[in-house]
């Protein structure tokens, strides 16, 4: 996700959206009202006719050029939703809200494509030093870890039911995970309680 995001208002003007795309090398701007809640979004091509005009006179603004309602993503939303939702939409970009709706961010096709063209090693790395070690607490020989093409496959025995279940949920939220292959036992039934 981009933060620091160039955004129009329902009277900017549509000479001034072509000039940002082209100033900031983006394909489309999200329109937001007085709150910094997102209205619309107003691509390269909702512009290219303005971009063609030689005449002069009045001009669109981003309300008349914006397509609504504008498709978002909330800040902790998945990256698989994000593209799933830029597939089924047709859309390259998507704004990125907090829970009341407000502008804090772009994803973009690009994004989305960069995470899940994470090396594996990068993978393994994370699911072990972030979730094995840190959030487990366990030794990093007490599991075994191995990813191909974002595919993680764990291996061997926790203490409990429940510490699976936590550990298999993780992985699943890692970066550029596709999938979890679960091959890890337990010693007894019982829910995750953290470590103290």
């Amino acid at each position: 996700m981009t933060g620091d995001v160039v955004r129009a208002y329902s009277g900017t003007s549509a000479e001034e959206m072509v000039r940002w795309l082209a100033e900031y090398d983006i394909s489309g701007l999200p329109v937001v009202d007085g709150d910094d809640k997102v209205i619309g979004v107003v691509s390269a091509t909702d512009l290219e006719p303005v971009r063609r005009r030689t005449g002069s006179g009045a001009t669109p603004d981003a309300a008349a050029l914006m397509s609504v309602p504008a498709r978002t993503v909330r800040a902790d939303d998945s990256v698989v939703r994000a593209a799933r939702l830029m597939t089924a939409s047709g859309v390259e970009r998507l704004p990125v809200v907090d829970e009341e709706a407000r502008l804090v961010g772009m994803v973009t096709r690009r994004d989305v494509l960069q995470i899940f063209a994470r090396p594996d090693s990068a993978i393994r790395d994370e699911v072990m030093d972030e979730i094995v070690v840190r959030a487990l607490w366990l030794s990093p020989q007490s599991i075994e870890v191995s990813v191909h093409d974002g595919l993680v496959t764990v291996v061997g025995s926790l203490e409990s039911s429940g510490q699976v279940a936590v550990a298999i949920r993780m992985m699943r939220q890692v970066d550029g995970v596709t999938a979890v292959v679960n091959r890890l036992t337990y010693r007894r039934e019982a829910p995750y309680q953290e470590p103290v």
